[in-house]
């Protein structure tokens, strides 16, 4: 097929700020995982499908099928909607008080 790019499971994108590798790192409506690291400006891949564990709101209670929300003032995984990016759904149960969850990505935008 002439116009197929790519599955689109790894996209390569223009780091907003200073990534480190496994930080989440939402552009626009794109929103995932950073596979390495990079500079501000930079270019990073980013993987937009899979499971990751990523630190949570400490003193949060997540259950397994909960829709999750990436907080980008708070660098932390949530449960609120409202100013924040859909990421994705939680794998496992995380306790409150735990430092993280599991998170299967949206993939979608």
């Amino acid at each position: 097929m002439k116009n197929y790019i790519q599955p689109g499971n790894t996209l390569t994108l223009t780091a907003p700020a200073e990534i480190t590798s496994g930080e989440v790192v939402a552009v626009g409506s794109i929103i995932g995982v950073a596979n390495g690291d990079a500079a501000n400006g930079a270019p990073v891949d980013v993987d937009t499908v899979g499971v990751f564990r990523l630190p949570k709101v400490s003193a949060l209670a997540i259950a397994a099928g909960d829709v999750v929300y990436y907080d980008s003032a708070t660098g932390l995984v949530n449960k609120t909607a409202s100013g924040n990016t859909k990421l994705g759904v939680a794998t496992e149960a995380a306790a409150n008080p735990s430092p993280d969850v599991a998170v299967r990505l949206n993939g979608t935008f």
